[in-house]
């Protein structure tokens, strides 16, 4: 489990205050009974952990625990390094 993993799982494990143990990677939100506002508030506490801005209509294909994991990885690896000067 990579620290990226790690930190999604005990974040939504936080909102539903549910035992991070009982979440996996194939985990549904459905399982989880995380509806759509829950989904906004993780995302804002993802953004915030990961300093990065997850687009409004990706939040609507999040499935599962794994579906924000690929997706804070995508989006941190298409990220410019904060401290490189723009023409």
């Amino acid at each position: 489990m990579d620290d990226i993993e790690k930190r999604c799982i005990e974040i939504i494990a936080k909102s539903k205050n549910i035992p991070a143990d009982s979440i996996n990677l194939d985990t549904t939100f459905e399982e989880l009974n995380i509806d759509s506002l829950d989904k906004i508030n993780i995302s804002f506490e993802v953004e915030e952990t990961f300093n990065i801005e997850i687009p409004d209509d990706a939040l609507g294909t999040l499935k599962t625990v794994g579906d924000v994991v690929r997706g804070v990885h995508q989006l941190r690896e298409n990220k410019p390094p904060a401290n490189v000067a723009t023409p």
